[in-house]
């Protein structure tokens, strides 16, 4: 009797353990992303660049050439890759506080020059690697290891809206919020995973896909709780959606 294989793990990811904590939605942002590579034929000719963060091993998962970068500066390790290699898909893979605070201006400037590589903004609203501090994205009243009562606006300023405020600059393509809570929007966020790659491989310019995801042991909250607060919290003042549509609406 022949069996039908319903499942398999993607090539796109090595055959090892990930070392992200319990909880934590990295995992399945890294399955999106290496499923999108394989199913477009992109995998064998893809860069990808790692950050400094939480996700800093993540040249240990993706099973395609990686590139280790100082923090922050992901954006520009792409570019030069991208500009010296045009042939291949360049991807970085950045967290909050590397993109949105120590990375801020080569986030920025990529996007103005309109470089043509795709972005992974993951977004869970803390520093996870080292320690729980308040990062660039954390929310107001949001208590963390360096603002344990509560993060005050009136010192800190409010959060910072990364798609929001790159969707002001003339140089970005395409602009998503998605999120990976439930599998309805596990779904929504492959398909705009889809579309970021399809920009670059049309040529369109700069693209990023912002993910909300979840930091249960620096939220001090278990997984299913940490999810809960996503949805509640994180999103209700990032909202869903996309911000900046300037691609090939059809598929490569």
């Amino acid at each position: 009797m022949k069996t039908k294989t319903v499942y398999e793990p993607t090539r796109g990811l090595v055959d090892r353990d990930l070392t992200y904590c319990p909880g934590c939605t990295h995992g399945i942002i890294h399955k999106l992303i290496g499923e999108v590579l394989v199913e477009k034929g992109l995998l064998d000719t893809s860069v990808g660049i790692a950050s400094v963060g939480c996700s800093v091993m993540s040249y240990e998962f993706f099973n395609c050439d990686m590139q280790q970068a100082a923090h922050g500066r992901a954006p520009a390790v792409a570019t030069g890759v991208k500009r010296v290699r045009p042939e291949t898909t360049v991807f970085t893979y950045q967290g909050d506080g590397d993109l949105a605070s120590i990375g801020m201006a080569e986030i920025v400037h990529a996007a103005h020059r309109g470089e043509n590589i795709t972005v992974i903004f993951v977004n869970n609203a803390i520093y996870g690697m080292t320690g729980g501090q308040m990062a660039p994205t954390t929310l107001p009243g949001q208590k963390t290891t360096t603002s344990p009562t509560g993060r005050n606006v009136v010192d800190t300023g409010l959060p910072l809206r990364m798609s929001e405020l790159l969707a002001t600059v003339p140089g970005a393509t395409y602009l998503e919020r998605v999120s990976v809570h439930d599998p309805k929007h596990v779904r929504k966020a492959k398909k705009a995973l889809e579309k970021a790659f399809d920009v670059q491989t049309n040529k369109k310019g700069f693209s990023m896909i912002e993910f909300i995801s979840t930091c249960p042991v620096n939220w001090g909250m278990n997984p299913n709780d940490s999810l809960a607060w996503a949805v509640d919290s994180l999103i209700d003042y990032y909202p869903l959606g996309v911000y900046k549509d300037g691609g090939d609406s059809d598929a490569s």
